[in-house]
Parts: structure tokens; sequence; C-alpha cells
């Protein structure tokens, strides 16, 4: 295992975090309430009433603590009346509307189980994934309703339908007729949330089969989401953060999102979301009318906006914190968010939803660094041929994990789970890092994206690094050309910056002054429009790969 040199602990934080937690178990007699993330959430809601949770940029509509607490419990009731119990699942698949905030805590309050899944998702995705998490309970857009009761059908599932915005189905009600028919008022002060174990019961199970492999979802225990939901706030140094509004760009699937639902209500700061759909233009209306001083893209996202912002005005110098995640962060990427917003503390985040939050501090680190490892969890490197433990600097190995609370795997997946979790509780990441001799982690690539051409692991964010230095280039995504012979040949899809002349030879150039001969872009450059992208912003990697196939058939 890594040793203990510079890592991160924020004594503050640690503090608030017992105080609020025996609060809660003194007030309850039951001692292990203080890992119940329900009754926490509830606590603190109860102790600000008057607070803004969350704000709707789309409507201009707003939300007290109280509105949400009072409509949470009285959703509680009904969830009941639908014979829900503790571990039984609901889903959410709306947009970042008001109303998507209520059954999500008032399943925190009563231990049902959070699987909040992308709304784009289409028929036979949607029965794919019902399967593995075998809902009682679907909350979505009315415009999903057709293909959620299907694919119910097929998955030979019983789930009740609700919609957020009403629904010309006869057996499917409308969210505001649920909770007006057949939600019941109680007093916030007489409400008792349900008593179950934390470190056994699931608060949410995030899904992360991006974009390959078969659904799974990542088990996310109370107690673990209670010990790791104060990671986010490690912007703050050692002092507790202030409130602060943060901007939520990513649909609640995604951990971007997820984690301020989570962390919002217990560091009592509000969101600012929308429940219209984002482009460039909305998101620059968010941000110049409400300033927001926190919020977290994604590389491809950011790259996009701030080619946008060079043709609609927007004032980035609002945000104080700003977190990057979900891929590998190019150095320009750091020098243009230094040129629109000098002030900006900006994060080179690594982030898992096994973890349920980031597992690094990645402020104050050297660039290209995701930062210190938090002292409560555990960190060590593997190599990949040997099994053997990293232990020397600067070498890379494959990151494992070891939390108190423990990764528990992936819903309904136990053969998944104990490929990826070891006996003795270690967590597999799947992602090769190395630490420096001063122990900040740099996040290298994902094992599974790795090219294998001859004998040799080529690294596509190595490859996109190199690229990027190119004046010319806005975006690049490197994937690989089956070949008989050599396995993959690399191959850049590059997005070209309007106006500027590019050339597959300059592309091919720069790698080659840069990179040894098995890394060079033997299955060519292809110019592109626009890269796939997934709904949280991240390159289809998979369907970078199915286009790079059919180059190769075409050929």
């Amino acid at each position: 295992m890594l040793n203990d040199k510079n890592v991160y602990k924020n004594d503050a934080i640690n503090r608030y975090m017992d105080e609020l937690c025996t609060r809660v178990a003194a007030e309850s007699g039951i001692p292990s309430d203080r890992y119940h993330f329900g009754k926490l959430v509830l606590r603190s809601l109860k102790d600000d009433p008057d607070f803004i949770m969350q704000i709707d940029g789309g409507t201009g509509e707003s939300e007290t603590n109280a509105s949400v607490l009072k409509r949470s419990i009285k959703c509680t009731t009904v969830l009941k009346k639908l014979g829900l119990n503790v571990g039984d699942v609901i889903i959410l698949m709306g947009t970042n509307n008001l109303d998507q905030a209520i059954p999500f805590y008032a399943a925190l309050f009563e231990g049902y189980i959070i699987a909040a899944i992308d709304r784009s998702l289409v028929l036979n995705e949607l029965k794919a994934t019902f399967e593995v998490d075998k809902p009682k309970v679907i909350f979505c857009q009315d415009n999903k309703v057709a293909d959620v009761k299907k694919a119910i059908e097929l998955a030979k599932l019983e789930a009740k339908i609700i919609s957020y915005d009403g629904s010309t189905e006869s057996d499917v009600i409308s969210f505001s007729d649920m909770m007006e028919k057949y939600g019941d008022d109680i007093d916030v002060n007489d409400y008792k949330a349900a008593d179950f174990d934390p470190d056994k019961t699931i608060a949410c199970i995030i899904a992360t089969s991006g974009s390959t492999g078969l659904p799974k979802a990542a088990i996310i225990t109370h107690q673990g989401a209670t010990k790791n939901t104060g990671n986010i706030a490690c912007y703050r140094g050692n002092e507790k953060p202030e409130p602060t509004l943060a901007l939520i760009l990513s649909p609640l699937q995604w951990l971007s999102a997820l984690a301020h639902y989570l962390a919002g209500p217990i560091f009592k700061y509000p969101r600012l979301q929308t429940s219209k759909e984002l482009d460039a233009q909305h998101i620059f209306e968010l941000i110049n009318n409400y300033k927001p001083s926190f919020t977290v893209y994604s590389p491809p996202m950011l790259i996009l906006l701030l080619k946008a912002a060079e043709r609609i005005k927007c004032d980035f110098s609002c945000f104080d914190v700003l977190y990057l995640g979900g891929s590998a962060v190019p150095d320009f990427l750091f020098d243009k968010l230094k040129e629109v917003s000098p002030n900006t503390l900006v994060g080179n985040t690594y982030g898992m939803s096994e973890l349920g939050s980031i597992a690094m501090n990645p402020f104050f680190a050297p660039r290209g660094s995701c930062g210190r490892r938090f002292a409560h969890i555990e960190y060590k490197l593997v190599d990949v041929d040997t099994q053997e433990e990293v232990t020397e600097p600067n070498k890379v190995g494959e990151l494992w994990l070891r939390t108190s609370s423990g990764f528990k795997g992936y819903y309904n997946c136990p053969e998944v789970s104990a490929k990826v979790i070891t006996p003795d509780g270690w967590y597999k990441t799947g992602d090769l890092f190395y630490f420096d001799e001063d122990m900040y982690g740099y996040f290298v690539e994902r094992l599974k994206h790795l090219l294998k051409y001859r004998n040799h692991q080529i690294s596509p964010v190595e490859l996109e690094a190199v690229i990027h230095t190119l004046p010319g280039v806005v975006n690049v995504a490197v994937s690989g050309v089956p070949d008989e012979e050599c396995g993959e040949l690399p191959i850049a899809f590059v997005l070209p910056r309007p106006g500027v002349d590019i050339t597959e030879q300059e592309v091919k150039d720069v790698v080659k002054e840069n990179l040894t001969d098995s890394k060079q872009l033997r299955g060519g450059v292809v110019f592109v429009k626009d890269l796939p992208l997934l709904p949280n912003s991240k390159v289809d990697r998979k369907q970078l790969k199915k286009i790079a196939a059919s180059l190769a058939k075409n050929a």
C-alpha cells in the first residue's frame, strides 16, 4: 500500500459532519443512525427551512428547504401506499425539474433505492436496465411513457409509472395529481424516517456502463454516502465550505449532478439547474443571469462552450471553483480558462460512480495531476502484468482503492462484482495511474481504452494531448482501426477550428515529432464537424470504434 505522505484531511469538515451525525444518532437513540443519510438530510432541512435549495433556471422557479421537506414527506406517504418497502427500487429519469428532488429525498428517508437513468434510452436499453434494476416505481417525462410501459412489459415486471408533466395514458398519473390525490399531509415534526442498517441499506445505484458493456450500476450505501459526500468540499482546504450557488449541467444519472443532490442539503448550498434542454445559449443565460460560483464541466463540454463563447458573450469570472472531470484534461484548457477567468480555482477531478464522489483532492496540485489522496481512503497501484504492488514513484499501475465502508459491488451483478473486488476488499478501478515523488496522482488511461498495436499498448489520451497542442485543433479523439496483422492502427478524429487550415500531414507530423514509432497515426486522420458524445459530454468511445471499423471495411 502507498505510504501516507501528502494525504489530504479536512478537520473542519470532519468536525462538522461528526457534529451532525452525533446529533442525529442522539435524537433517535440509534448509534448507527450517524450514517443514515436520509436522517442526516432530514435534520439538515429542518435546521434551515427558509434556505433556497433549488432553482430551475428554465422557468425561474425556486424552492426552499421547507417546501422540499414537506413535499418529500408527503411523497413518502404515496410510495408507502404503492407498497414500497426498504430496499425497493425507484427509477428517476426526468429533466432537471424541481419535482425530481422530491422522490429522491423521500427515498433516502425511507430506505428505497434511487436509480437515476438516462431518459434518452431507447426501448431495448430500457428493457435491459429494468431487468437489472427491477423497479417498483418509475418517474419520467410524458414523452417516455410509451417506451417505459413497453419496456416494463418486455422485462416482465410490474411497476407504477408517474409522469412529471402529465399523460394521456389512462393508467399513468401525473406527479402533481399523485401528490394531490394520494399524498397525506404530515407535520414535519411528527414524521419519523424509517429505521434500517446504513451499512447494508443502499441509498443509490449509479449507472456505470458508459460507452461499453451491459447495464450495471454501482451500489452506494447510506454509510458510504455519509463518509464520502464531504469529499466534494475539498476545495476549501482545511475549512468548512461557505454556501455557494452550484450550477448543475448534467442529468441526475451522472455523478456530477447526483453528488450535488446529496451534498447540497448537508453543506447548505443551493442548486441551479434547468428543466429546459441545454445548449450553449441557455447555459450562458444561466451563468450570466444567476452568477453561479461552483460547477462541474467535462473537458469536451467546456471546449465546446469556450468555442461558443467566441460568438456569444459569457462571463465565466463568476466561478470561484470549477471541477473538470470525466476524461483527461488537455493542458491548453487550463491556459484558456486562465484567460477567461483568471481567479477561478480549477481542479482536474478524478471521480467514480463506485465511490459516489471524487477520489482525490485535485486542488493546489501540479498541472496534469488529479491531486492528493484522501486520508480516509486506502490506495495502491498494481502492475497489470505481474499483479505485484507498485511502490516506486512515476511507475504506472492499475489503481486499487479500499474504504472503511467498502465498495459493495454492482447491483444484481454478482459475477461482475467478483471480478473487480478482491477478497480483502480492494476495488480494482480499471484505471492506470502513477504517483510522483511528492505522491500526487496522475491519470494515464482506462485499461479498456488502450489500443493494441502489435506488442505495444497505446494510450489514446497521450496521443490526444499531443494533437491538442496544434493551434488549429478544437477537439480530438483517438481510436483504433482494426487490422488483422497489427491489431489496431491509431486513427485521430479531429475537430478543426473554423477558419483555420490544418492538414492531415500536420497532425501526423506533430505526433511523429513527439511520440515513438509504435504510436504513429497509421490509421490516418479524419476531420469531423462533431465528435460523438455521451449524454454527460464524454466522448462516446464505443461509437468512435464503430466509425473506425467502418472506415477499415470501406478501405
